[in-house]
């Protein structure tokens, strides 16, 4: 019995976690409405706003989408098993969705998928929806063809959503592109090593281009987690209007 029990404590707990991540939802004021995002795993989440949906890098397996809106549009940065993830496209509709993917995550798509794919490569914009989406560079310094993450090969993206402007920064270093990156409301900033950067990097290049609200997202690295409440002491000790906001991307951390 005492055996039991214990197991079915277990079950409710993950299932609370579970809960608990899904019902986690940022909401910020835009001109004409609102932006809604809700961090999924990692470096996935859910953007939405006017009734359109966003998923960003899907990942993580079906039962973290299960009860969520199917998406109306997909972002994939890179080709790495964490971002293009076909175990968790498989399992969720996307019947309806629009993939826009960089070049090399195309060519890897089945024809499932394909049909209804749009290539950006860095420097490239589209509008699609009530969005324009940009693709921006991330890779790893210095510039080798040997990088887990070369030049050209992935995508960051910035996204205008009504009067907001979001950058999703992908698997990237602290780059020249993006700290001369303008006017940004929101970003999303990995810090995982080794295969992007510390959080002293991530905060000299966040203090650079000063967005007004960052998110840390994709922290966990080959050590474990990236000290997130670190990253966000040394930017706020140097720049205090920057909104450093530390969310629940992982169920064990």
């Amino acid at each position: 019995m005492k055996l039991k029990a214990i197991s079915l404590f277990i079950v409710l707990l993950i299932s609370n976690f579970s809960w608990s991540q899904k019902s986690i939802i940022e909401i910020h004021k835009t001109q004409n409405g609102e932006v809604q995002i809700q961090p999924i795993l990692h470096s996935s989440f859910i953007l939405t706003y006017n009734n359109k949906t966003i998923y960003v890098d899907p990942y993580g397996g079906a039962n973290l989408y299960q009860g969520l809106k199917s998406p109306d549009i997909i972002l994939i940065t890179d080709i790495h098993g964490d971002h293009l993830d076909f175990k968790t496209l498989d399992s969720i509709d996307t019947s309806k969705a629009i993939f826009i993917v960089p070049e090399a995550v195309k060519n890897q798509l089945n024809d499932k998928y394909l049909a209804k794919t749009e290539v950006l490569t860095n420097g490239q914009g589209i509008h699609r929806l009530d969005f324009f989406i940009k693709a921006i560079a991330m890779y790893n310094l210095p510039e080798e063809t040997k990088a887990k993450h070369p030049k050209g090969r992935g995508n960051g993206y910035i996204l205008n959503v009504d009067d907001k402007r979001i950058y999703i920064s992908g698997d990237t270093e602290d780059i020249l592109e993006m700290r001369m990156l303008q006017n940004i409301d929101i970003a999303f900033i990995c810090m995982n090593l080794p295969y992007t950067m510390d959080i002293n990097q991530a905060a000299s290049v966040v203090l650079a281009f000063q967005p007004k609200i960052v998110y840390p997202f994709h922290y966990r690295g080959k050590d474990g987690y990236s000290d997130v409440q670190e990253f966000k002491s040394i930017v706020n000790s140097k720049n205090t209007t920057i909104d450093v906001r530390l969310l629940k991307w992982y169920l064990n951390n």
